[in-house]
Parts: structure tokens; C-alpha cells; sequence
């Protein structure tokens, strides 16, 4: 690994500059690799950054007996996978709510949105998810957030509950415990001089299951219209220069850990809330969601962590279950 790593500032430091954003990868770039699936990208340029978001506009224009149906979906991706990992079930839930305007976002870092060089704090990806509420003027959305985008859901449930019609958490991120953790790895959370590049390499390992293993026939697959998460994580890698930097950095400062009392919180907000689960998840487990408060939990079986991806029909019928009781 080169001595030149990117390694972001932690919170509580001030960097000694006022330092530009890493700049994204082109569109052009991943369609080449990637395909069409999302549709083109637009653009959203903040205080810290330009982000990248995709619109999956309504196929059926409301009307006065629709007026109360689900109308503002916003998509919130995990780590490493950008939105490109949500589209299949954006795309389920799109052709099952033919009225609702479906919005997914690459969160910092990730995909063609730009890597800040700050803290990676859970308020810096709030700021983000209220920029773009505001730029797309919508008053409230029903969420669905996956892994760490389910933790900042919930996160920002609680500190915007307002922009909150309802939430989905699909296998969420934010009740691991670095208590569960040994001290080495802790110290690779921790992060410090000399430790970053053993840190970096044991992230991405533990985010991995191993070491990352693209499968042969990917670009078959892509053909096909497939998302082969494995191939745009190794493409974000390579082509996207602040990535595996912000992928540190939300692993350790992003609420990935210990955010159970914001959980308890998002529980008790009134906001109609649904977690689906797989049954084999090793991130998150209905006790853990139970031990928050959480009571509406659905879990599908035989699955692990990646349900979001290899479920879709599953999840897609939960979610539309949901809905349809609000």
C-alpha cells in the first residue's frame, strides 16, 4: 500500500487547510463498466461536495384518490456498494408504486459523489440527505436505508423526525458494540500513527468477509442487467480516489457503533418504522433491534447481510405490506 494513503480527518481535529473534496469518477466511466441501470445522474453541489442522486420518476400521475399513497421514496445505500446496489429493489418498489417519485443517492465517498475531507461524522451524511430534501423540495419522504444507510436513517430520524413519513431498515448497521471488538481491533477503530495501513486493510477485510473476491463471469452478468456488488466495490477501489478513505472513516465515525440510544429514540419518535432482517445476518439480529425498542421486525430466511440484494421479491413485498398499513 502506498505511504501516500488518503486518511481522513477524525472529529474533534481541524485540518490545517481548508482542503478541496477528492472529485468523483465520471458517469461516463461507470456506465462504461457498469451498464445503464440507474438512470442519468444529476447533481448536487454542497459546502462539501458535489453528490450524485438518480430519480425514478412516477409512471402514473397522482390523482385525488391517490393523493394519500405513497408519493417521496428515498433510497439510502450502506458502505462500499453505492446506490447502484439498491436499484433492484427501487426498481421492484417503482413498478409496485406506479405514483411515487423514487430518488436514490451515492452517499460520500461513494460512487460519483465526492469524498469531503473532513470528519466522517453522521451529521455530515444528515447535512446530505437535507440538501438534497431541500434541492429536490420535498417537505418529508418514507425512507429505506440498508446497513449503514439503515443507521443513518435512523439517526436522522431522530434528529430531523419531520422529514421522516416512515422508515425501512434493511439489515441495519449502528448496533454493532466496539465492546465486542479485542483491543487490537479496536485499536485499528481508533485509528493513530502507524496504524493506518493494517487499519485500512483490516476495514475493508472485515466489511469483505475476506478478502474481495470479484466473481469470473461479472461482466456476463452486468450484461444481463445484474448488479454484481463485488465488481462496483473493486471499481469504486480503483477509480474513485477518496473511497477506501471514506469507507474508513464511516466504518469508524460514521455510526456503524454503539448508536443504540439514537435507535431507542428513532423507536419511541411515533414514526411508522419496519426492519427487515435476514435470518443469517452477522451485522445486526431481532434481539438487538428488540433490545432498542424496536417491534416491527420481519425477518427473511436463509439469508444473510446481503438480503437487500439477493431477496429482492422478499423484501419488496415486506416493504409493500408495510406501506400499504400506513
Amino acid at each position: 500500500m502506498s505511504s501516500t494513503m488518503i486518511v481522513l480527518p477524525r472529529p474533534g481535529t481541524k485540518p490545517s487547510a481548508a482542503l478541496q473534496p477528492i472529485r468523483a469518477p465520471s458517469q461516463a466511466d461507470f456506465v462504461a463498466t457498469f451498464g445503464q441501470l440507474l438512470p442519468q445522474a444529476s447533481y448536487l453541489q454542497t459546502p462539501h461536495g458535489r453528490a450524485a442522486y438518480y430519480e425514478l420518476p412516477a409512471s402514473s400521475p397522482a390523482t385525488p384518490d391517490t393523493s394519500n399513497t405513497i408519493s417521496r421514496v428515498l433510497f439510502v445505500h450502506g458502505i462500499q456498494t453505492c446506490a447502484i446496489g439498491l436499484q433492484p429493489l427501487a426498481s421492484a418498489l417503482s413498478s409496485r408504486f406506479p405514483h411515487a417519485q423514487c430518488v436514490l443517492v451515492d452517499q460520500w465517498g461513494h460512487g460519483l459523489t465526492d469524498t469531503p475531507v473532513i470528519p466522517h461524522e453522521p451529521a455530515l451524511f444528515h447535512a446530505l440527505l437535507e440538501a438534497l430534501m431541500v434541492h429536490l423540495g420535498w417537505k418529508d419522504a418514507h425512507f429505506i436505508g440498508y446497513s449503514f444507510g439503515g443507521a443513518t436513517t435512523a439517526t436522522f430520524a431522530v434528529s430531523h423526525p419531520e422529514r421522516v413519513a416512515s422508515m425501512v431498515l434493511v439489515a441495519p448497521a449502528g448496533l454493532l458494540h466496539t465492546s465486542d471488538f479485542s483491543e487490537e481491533q479496536n485499536s485499528y477503530i481508533r485509528g493513530g500513527e502507524g496504524l493506518e495501513e493494517r487499519a485500512r486493510a483490516w476495514v475493508l477485510e472485515f466489511l469483505e468477509g475476506g478478502q474481495l473476491v470479484v466473481p469470473a463471469n461479472w461482466k456476463e452478468r452486468v450484461a444481463r442487467g445484474e448488479v454484481v456488488a463485488e465488481a462496483v466495490r473493486e471499481w469504486e477501489m480503483k477509480e474513485h480516489e477518496g473511497h477506501a478513505a471514506s469507507v474508513v472513516a464511516v466504518f469508524r465515525d460514521g455510526g456503524v457503533f454503539d448508536k443504540d440510544p439514537e435507535f431507542a429514540k428513532a423507536a419511541k419518535s411515533g414514526i411508522p418504522n419496519l426492519s427487515v432482517l435476514g435470518e443469517l445476518d452477522d451485522v445486526c439480529s431481532v434481539e438487538k433491534l428488540e433490545n432498542v425498542g424496536m417491534r416491527n421486525i420481519a425477518v427473511v430466511p436463509q439469508v444473510g447481510h446481503g438480503v437487500v440484494r439477493e431477496r429482492v421479491p422478499e423484501v419488496a413485498g415486506l416493504i409493500e405490506d408495510f406501506w400499504k398499513g400506513l
